[in-house]
Parts: C-alpha cells; sequence; structure tokens
C-alpha cells in the first residue's frame, strides 16, 4: 500500500544506506511529495526535466522538507536518482 511519508528523520534514515538515498523522480507532475511505494521511495515533483530544473528541484525539496543537504551522485538524466545525504 502506498504510504504518504511524513518528513521525519527516524522515518528517512531507513531508506539511507552509507550515506546514499535512491529514489525514483516523477517530474511534471500535478503534486510535490514524497511517498513510499512497494518498498521504494518516489519523488513526484511539479519541475519538468529540462534543463537541469527536476535535478534542482529535488535538492530544494529535501533542504525545505528535512533540513537535508543532498547532492545528486548518480543519474543526472535519469528518474532513478541516488542521492548522497550530508
Amino acid at each position: 500500500m502506498d504510504e504518504n511519508l511524513y518528513f521525519t528523520d527516524n522515518k528517512m534514515k531507513q531508506y539511507v544506506k552509507e550515506g546514499l538515498l535512491k529514489i525514483r523522480v516523477v517530474p511534471t507532475s500535478s503534486r510535490e511529495e514524497l511517498v513510499e511505494e512497494k518498498g521504494e521511495l518516489k519523488l513526484y515533483l511539479k519541475a519538468v526535466p529540462v534543463k537541469g530544473k527536476a535535478n534542482d528541484a529535488i535538492i530544494k525539496f529535501f533542504k525545505k522538507k528535512l533540513k537535508w543537504k543532498v547532492e545528486i551522485v548518480k543519474g543526472l538524466k535519469s528518474r532513478d536518482k541516488v542521492l548522497k545525504v550530508y
């Protein structure tokens, strides 16, 4: 069952392994939220995947919602991303 994530460090830390977080991004969505679907994290963004706008939105989303600094280390041009969490 899909589950809206409440943005707490404890809930999110279970997904961070060795400082890395794997997510699947759905750009050009009507909403902006992070959900768990089938044991994976999926980030819905309103931003379009043009000229890095969706990638910028990922970084801003985590900074605003979790107060986490993240960097995209894999998947700059893919929906599947690996983020380094600082």
